[in-house]
């Protein structure tokens, strides 16, 4: 196989982690409605959706590693000669199985989408105790539609956001791909990335201070569904 195709299989398996990220939204959304349910007889498969999660941040997290030991890999090669393609293969399967060995539970618990999870199910649970089961949908509703639109729009694009993160630090909500093309410029002008939000005193946001807010994206999304009725 040559160093061409090698790559080509990197990029798609690069792809392959977009659809895992989807997978992982569908899972939370799923465990939202256990858990708006206050069904007690449900929290088991809550407890499965957030097995599932952990099982997809370690496919995630494997991606990740193979992908690293592959480029180290065929970077060393690609000066040496050609005999040392031969060699690839074992090299690639001895580094990788060394990394994945030490994945721990508290890397995967850590992993941006598994803690969106986690905060979201508990604010669901919370939001489900104060609420019957019967009005809960009807509740989300009226808050997707009574919500100023402002809180729907990103402060950085100015338009209503599709994947809605929060800072853990400000709690300032901006679109994903907006707010992390801000930190890369920034840190590409070796510079701190400052809360777009006008007044916020938060002057230097990290990806990882971010997190997936699901129960805001699904408030957008009900607004949509009722703007499209209207």
């Amino acid at each position: 196989m040559s160093l061409s195709a090698v790559h080509g299989t990197l990029s798609s398996l690069k792809s392959c982690q977009a659809d895992i990220g989807t997978g992982m939204d569908i899972v939370t959304d799923v465990a939202m409605d256990l858990a708006e349910t206050q069904d007690k007889d449900m929290n088991p498969g809550i407890k499965e959706m957030e097995a599932m999660i952990l099982e997809c941040a370690k496919l995630d997290r494997e991606i990740n590693y193979f992908v690293d030991v592959v480029q180290q890999v065929t970077g060393e090669v690609t000066t040496q000669q050609p005999e040392a393609m031969f060699s690839l293969s074992a090299r690639v399967k001895e580094q990788f199985t060394e990394r994945i060995s030490r994945i721990s539970d508290a890397e995967l618990q850590n992993h941006q989408k598994v803690v969106a999870f986690k905060d979201t199910i508990s604010n669901s649970l919370n939001q489900a105790n104060q609420e019957s089961a019967e009005n809960m949908e009807e509740l989300d509703e009226d808050i997707a539609v009574t919500q100023s639109q402002v809180n729907f729009t990103c402060p950085l694009t100015q338009v209503e956001m599709v994947n809605p993160v929060r800072n853990k630090k400000c709690n300032h909500h901006y679109d994903e791909g907006a707010i992390q093309n801000l930190i890369k410029t920034k840190h590409s002008q070796k510079k701190k990335c400052r809360c777009p939000v006008v007044g916020c005193g938060n002057t230097d946001v990290k990806e990882s201070d971010l997190i997936h807010d699901q129960m805001l994206r699904r408030k957008i999304q009900a607004h949509k569904r009722q703007a499209n009725r209207t």
